[in-house]
């Protein structure tokens, strides 16, 4: 996030887009709540109309996949009536004139006619935005999760430069986590083309840096991404070390990562239960838990974090740091000598220009957010405020593409994925714990009760929900969140696996799989297969 958790109580209007964040990050949300009782405006796009929709002055529902029409449009509108910020635009933005050319050809007409959303509802939501005296963006996977992730997000950077809501407070662009400590992975160098502190392994001085560091010559070539590590499983890569995540429930086209990881010939896994990739393991380490544990966290505001044991691990549990320093010394690899986490710590913030200024003790204090370039600097919350790390910020020239799949005679129903309240990723730690069940029992999917009468289905009846990539058996539930036309469930159930249909495609820069839009179609279940004959 470009500004700290505390300015989401600040907007005078805030623009949510592709998050659901009451279910996915509900503590946060009650920021926005804040925000919205003492009068903010809250302009809320999303092809459900979710909790947070309801609470929202503008509600857009926009079709699946077709968040780049509606950004913009929006833009269009902010250049069409005179709604730039002129002064911001003139000295923190380049490339100007070259993308006001681009961007006069999507009218709000045009955009309407993609995504679905009334062409006057465009133009007031651009306005309310670039009118605000603060006006801040929140997104979450809604955004990044399609072939187009990448143009979704530089479409929102298009509307921040347009309208100077950077660097404010109660401004920005501010993408919420999906899980604890994805920030802070990303930060320690889990990212395949950059070292820690999003150095790129490509620039030689970055080379010479950690090949000093570490002892050895660093590849100059760009790592694979996990998608990549999948397609070669079995060809390429004949061994793989998961760590701490449920691949095999997680994963787009669940066939195809179970045909990958049965091809290898050795999988390490080192989680805190054993899940159901952790099953299909030659060795499982068992991990420790967040109470069990001595570390940090980077959270999603960039805020560093020590956590502190306070539980003793079960059996043979050990701490992910020291079982993966353990594995390199039995291969051979020096540097991994560590014996306490704090080594670990102030190696990254050593290397990592981000975390310069800060040590494992100078983290306990958690009042720090990166970066923090150099000892006694006092963090930085709100980031941009004066410039941005490449000078003057460039406008994007984005064009809109359908997503991998459309509808059709064959698969004619939108099906959308993600979280709900009661339930945690891939339920790998909800469904273990007593009580869940009374909330979430089962996964069942969303479908409009207009559709249900139409399409001659009983709520709670189970049915054949079919992609190109497969088949599963799933009830129907009727809800008005769901569109007509587009249906909806969560991945978090294993007997009910979502993700066996997903995976149409990818973003080609991120690699992201389009998780948000797949076409599919549903069929009754014939006698036989509802008496299991």
């Amino acid at each position: 996030m470009s500004n700290p958790l505390s300015d989401m109580e600040l907007p005078d209007v805030a623009f949510c887009i592709g998050t659901n964040m009451t279910e996915a990050h509900p503590v946060a949300a009650t920021r926005l709540k804040k925000a919205l009782a003492r009068g903010s405006k809250l302009i809320v796009a999303d092809p459900r109309r979710i909790h947070l929709a309801t609470l929202a002055d503008l509600y857009l529902p926009l079709r699946v996949g077709t968040d780049v029409a509606l950004l913009q449009g929006m833009a269009h509108v902010i250049v069409r009536d005179g709604l730039m910020n002129d002064h911001f635009v003139a000295t923190r933005t380049q490339y100007l004139e070259t993308y006001l050319e681009h961007i006069a050809q999507f009218t709000p007409e045009w955009a309407e006619s993609i995504c679905e959303v009334p062409a006057a509802d465009i133009e007031k939501a651009a306005r309310w935005y670039a009118e605000a005296d603060q006006g801040a963006i929140y997104y979450t996977l809604g955004i990044t999760e399609h072939i187009c992730g990448v143009d979704n997000v530089q479409c929102l950077c298009n509307l921040a430069l347009l309208t100077g809501q950077i660097g404010r407070p109660g401004t920005g662009l501010n993408p919420m986590r999906g899980q604890n400590n994805i920030q802070g992975a990303g930060d320690s160098g889990a990212i395949p083309d950059q070292y820690p502190g999003f150095q790129a392994v490509v620039e030689p001085d970055h080379q010479r840096k950690f090949s000093k560091a570490y002892g050895r010559e660093m590849d100059a070539t760009k790592g694979i991404t996990k998608v990549t590590a999948m397609e070669e499983a079995g060809r390429d890569i004949f061994a793989m070390l998961i760590d701490g995540e449920n691949s095999v429930v997680s994963d787009p086209n669940q066939q195809h990562t179970r045909e990958a990881i049965e091809s290898l010939e050795h999988l390490v896994v080192i989680d805190i239960f054993l899940s159901e990739t952790a099953e299909m393991a030659d060795v499982v380490f068992p991990a420790t838990a967040w109470a069990e544990t001595d570390g940090t966290f980077t959270n999603t505001e960039r805020r560093i974090q020590r956590v502190r044991q306070a539980v003793t691990p079960a059996g043979e549990a050990r701490p992910d740091w020291w079982i993966i320093s353990r594995i390199a010394q039995h291969m051979g690899l020096r540097n991994f000598d560590f014996n306490h986490p704090r080594e670990v710590f102030n190696e990254m913030c050593s290397l990592s220009t981000t975390y310069a200024g800060v040590d494992w003790d100078l983290a306990a204090t958690g009042r720090y957010h990166w970066p923090v370039p150099y000892r006694g600097h006092p963090g930085t919350p709100r980031l941009h405020e004066e410039s941005f790390p490449i000078g003057r910020g460039k406008f994007s020239l984005i064009e809109y593409r359908d997503p991998a799949e459309t509808v059709d005679e064959t698969y004619p129903i939108w099906l959308t994925t993600g979280r709900r309240l009661a339930t945690y990723h891939t339920n790998t730690q909800t469904g273990r714990a007593g009580g869940m069940d009374y909330l979430a029992a089962e996964e069942a999917l969303e479908v409009n009760p207009r559709d249900l009468e139409a399409w001659d289905l009983q709520d709670g009846e189970t049915v054949w929900l079919s992609s190109r990539r497969g088949r599963i058996a799933i009830k129907v539930a009727g809800s008005k969140r769901s569109p007509m036309g587009t249906v909806f469930s969560s991945f978090s159930f294993s007997d009910t696996p979502i993700n066996t249909l997903t995976g149409s495609g990818y973003d080609p820069v991120t690699h992201t799989a389009e998780l948000k839009v797949c076409t599919v179609r549903i069929d009754k279940m014939a006698v036989a297969d509802t008496v299991g004959g």
